[in-house]
């Protein structure tokens, strides 16, 4: 028996809920659809672990071609289907469940998993008809789904540490034993305020992972410092979420662009840097600008309607990256951040950037 927890099962329904749409309908940044754009389906292609499933239509009927079959089965059953999972997904308050209705049904035409195969990037590829351009794109997607918990858009590692220098003030090791031991649910910020009451102040040297840095400064020269003052603002602010955090940069300024004519220059790089990591940028990994198969999400929101965001729409994709994300305090323990440590007869004391989605 096929059992999953609320995110599995939304691959699945997101699968039958768009064949039964046969159409893709784009979102905008506050998750809205976008009425005049509506992507028609030619064709649905889904990697299983038993192999690629095409699904395309003849008039109201879905033609299903597996390894070697071909099933046929109505429109509407894909709408029912969809729609009593969806009430399961919405019902279930285990972390894993079973529904036998629709093993049985995805079974009836050989699908036997949850989820796409683990060997293919894009959990989704959907042909659609561009009603502006005649063309027919093959876009690949991953599934977003805001029925379980949200997801990171970027999980935090050491990989993910900004390193800052403390400056001003030489702390006693008696003075760094009691500000690490602050420990309560706001340590970080607590300790970076005790630093300062100290006369001390961080200043960012350098990202733990040389292999991120580098990525951030192919991405844009600026987006290290950038990404430090944002990391920092958020630990000492009640701060969170991303177009919150550009905002109140923008208008701080500390990079002392000449802003004189209104350019967005914060948000113009962070809206870069949120898409090269939907796109496949990666902190341990050397990334050198080639997309991955996946150039978009489908998110499947809480009412079941589904929205698509990808870089054949750019402005739209980057605008819900920025409108839909926050930063998140990992697990300072883990990921070694948020206590002073002295090296090089110098002090120092770490961030960590987590980005997740807003459910």
């Amino acid at each position: 028996m096929l059992k999953g927890n609320k995110g599995e099962w939304s691959e699945v329904y997101t699968l039958l809920k768009i064949i039964a749409d046969r159409n893709l309908f784009a979102g905008d940044e506050n998750l809205n659809k976008i009425e005049n754009l509506i992507f028609p389906i030619v064709k649905i292609l889904r990697d299983e672990s038993n192999g690629t499933f095409e699904f395309s239509y003849d008039s109201n009927i879905v033609v299903i071609k597996g390894n070697q079959e071909v099933f046929k089965i109505p429109v509407n059953v894909f709408q029912e289907k969809a729609q009593h999972l969806l009430e399961h997904i919405k019902e279930s308050k285990s972390a894993t469940f079973s529904i036998p209705e629709i093993e049985i049904f995805i079974n009836s035409y050989n699908s036997h998993s949850l989820k796409a195969s683990s060997s293919v990037k894009s959990d989704i590829r959907v042909i659609i008809h561009d009603l502006r351009t005649g063309a027919n794109p093959e876009l690949g997607f991953s599934i977003k789904s805001q029925l379980g918990g949200a997801s990171t858009l970027l999980n935090a590692g050491k990989t993910t540490n900004f390193i800052y220098r403390i400056e001003g003030a030489k702390l006693s090791q008696e003075k760094i034993e009691e500000i690490n031991s602050i420990d309560n649910r706001s340590k970080i910020k607590d300790r970076i305020e005790k630093i300062k009451e100290n006369n001390g102040s961080l200043k960012f040297i350098k990202t733990e992972s040389s292999i991120f840095g580098n990525n951030l400064t192919l991405i844009d020269s600026s987006l290290c410092p950038i990404l430090s003052e944002i990391l920092y603002h958020f630990y000492t602010s009640t701060h969170s979420k991303m177009v919150d955090l550009v905002n109140e940069i923008s208008k701080r300024n500390p990079l002392k662009y000449d802003l004189t004519a209104n350019h967005p220059f914060y948000e113009y790089k962070i809206k870069r840097f949120l898409t090269d990591i939907a796109l496949g940028m990666m902190p341990s990994k050397v990334w050198t600008g080639v997309l991955d198969a996946t150039g978009g999400y489908l998110v499947v929101k809480e009412s079941g309607d589904i929205l698509c965001y990808h870089i054949y729409n750019r402005n739209e994709f980057e605008n819900y990256l920025l409108n839909n994300t926050k930063l998140e305090t990992a697990s300072s323990t883990r990921h070694g951040f948020g206590r002073i440590y002295e090296s090089d007869n110098q002090q120092y004391f770490n961030l960590n950037l987590q980005i997740r989605f807003i459910k």
